[in-house]
């Protein structure tokens, strides 16, 4: 094999599969259908045609049928008449009327078989699209249920190409989502350790982390100033009784104290009401 015929058999190679995988199968099936179809029209249309060209002979062939009838009335009337000339060209004509006719029943006989033998093809031809026509609807069913079955077994696997490209927009979503939960992580720990200035506050955290140490120092003060005060006091008066407070009544002062605090702003707001009153 040659360089161009090897080449010429790799190009037609290349189109076939190019067309192969093009090629839809429904829609050649329905143009193979169309085709034994007009196939089919054609046959009708020489049917058609045979039989004009046919009844076109018969009239023929009857017209000079009736010319030779009249060329024997003519044939008799000249003999009668003792016309014996006349008489033979009437027979003349009557002979050559029946050498067309002859003729005429040959072509007709002849235009008669082909008729016969198209009527066959077309009712092969008929039945065989019928079939085909079957076959046809039963193939493209097969086709589109294959499709389907392949379309939802590609959304299943996710093997197709839309499925791919949804599996990839739900990765990059997850991707970002899981940026974004780290970073907000990482600005809570951050916050948390104080390396982040809250925005919602004029102070630096030196500032706040000083004030807290601040506050913390001046309560342990206090505290400690308190317990030196209640030491003295137990040293001086170690054998009252009075002193002597428990547990339990110290909060209940101190719970009898917030609800005295509590009527104290109501009445004090119950005064505000009366003053505005007596001022309108």
């Amino acid at each position: 094999m040659g360089i161009l015929s090897r080449a010429s058999y790799v190009i037609r190679s290349k189109l076939n599969a190019v067309l192969n995988r093009a090629e839809d199968p429904t829609e050649t099936l329905d143009y193979s259908y169309e085709q034994l179809r007009d196939e089919l029209q054609d046959v009708k249309q020489g049917i058609a045609d045979l039989t004009t060209q046919k009844k076109r002979l018969e009239i023929q062939k009857r017209r000079l049928e009736e010319n030779v009838e009249k060329h024997n009335e003519q044939a008799r009337q000249a003999v009668e008449q003792d016309r014996e000339d006349l008489a033979r060209q009437a027979l003349e004509k009557k002979k050559q009327k029946m050498s067309q006719i002859e003729e005429l029943e040959g072509q007709i006989q002849d235009l008669q078989s082909q008729q016969d033998q198209l009527v066959e093809q077309k009712d092969e031809l008929q039945k065989q699209i019928e079939q085909f026509r079957t076959k046809k609807e039963t193939m493209k069913a097969r086709h589109e249920a294959a499709k389907a079955s392949a379309r939802v077994n590609e959304a299943m696997t996710g093997a197709g190409d839309e499925m791919q490209d949804i599996n990839q927009a739900i990765e990059r979503a997850e991707e970002r989502t899981e940026d974004m939960e780290a970073r907000s992580q990482a600005m809570d720990e951050l916050r948390e350790d104080g390396v982040l200035e809250n925005q919602l506050s004029d102070k630096s955290s030196l500032e706040q982390e000083l004030e807290e140490v601040q506050q913390k120092g001046s309560v342990d003060a206090e505290l400690d100033t308190l317990k030196a005060e209640m030491g003295k006091a137990e040293d001086g008066d170690s054998g009252s009784s009075d002193a002597d407070v428990s547990e339990a009544e110290l909060e209940q002062e101190l719970a009898d104290e917030s609800t005295q605090v509590d009527v104290d702003e109501s009445e004090v707001e119950s005064e505000l009401d009366e003053l505005k009153e007596d001022e309108q």
